[in-house]
């Protein structure tokens, strides 16, 4: 097993050091995060870090990198105040990555992919078509992460619209048939397969020898 001390970390060429940290953690959630300003220009741009904070009231959060330069996607919630979520799936991984290129706040990636936006009842975000579940969100709070300079944004969600077949009678969502995917790293997309569910735990009764 190859060792990497921080001093290791610290020292790698950029571009290694920024795919090793990113993909160690883990699989991530792979989302398109939808947002329009307040002259009517639509913003959508990939996120994998979006995670549950809790279920009642509902909320999610996600990571922001460092403002130190303009986030389309802040600056629109900050300003209306809503956003939408929405899971990306394999058919659109290739479009759904390119947002992440960095474009003008007067230049919508929905002109540029061949993703395509619509919009629902009660939500002025835009929402991304097709994708199998799809979130209304309402900017609630942020959290400045003063160690490297990114914001933790905390949202309610307004409204949840998930296909139909997804979900089971317990009310689990199965990603899997939807073929979700999730990111590893900064830019390799996986299609995990459900394999089995475990159910709510309990502590096992022990027998005491007496």
């Amino acid at each position: 097993m190859r060792y990497f001390s921080e001093s290791d970390i610290q020292n790698l060429n950029h571009i290694y050091k920024i795919n090793l940290i990113n993909s160690c953690s883990g699989y991530k959630s792979a989302n398109l995060i939808g947002s329009i300003s307040e002259d009517g220009n639509e913003n959508v741009a990939v996120f994998s870090s979006v995670t549950h904070i809790g279920s009642s009231p509902a909320m999610l959060g996600f990571f922001l990198r460092p403002t130190t330069v303009l986030r389309n996607t802040y600056e629109n919630l900050k300003v209306t105040g809503q956003y939408t979520i929405n899971h990306i799936h394999k058919n659109i991984t290739s479009e759904a990555h390119h947002t992440s290129a960095k474009y003008d706040a007067d230049i919508s990636e929905f002109d540029v992919t061949n993703l395509e936006a619509e919009y629902k009842p009660k939500c002025i975000a835009p929402f991304v078509k097709g994708a199998p579940i799809q979130l209304a969100m309402q900017y609630i709070e942020e959290y400045p992460i003063k160690a490297n300079n990114t914001i933790l944004v905390i949202g309610k969600v307004k409204g949840l619209y998930v296909n139909s077949g997804l979900i089971e009678e317990d009310g689990f969502i199965n990603l899997s048939k939807a073929e979700v995917a999730a990111i590893n790293g900064l830019d390799g997309y996986v299609i995990p397969k459900e394999k089995v569910r475990y159910g709510y735990q309990r502590p096992k009764t022990l027998i005491m020898n007496s």
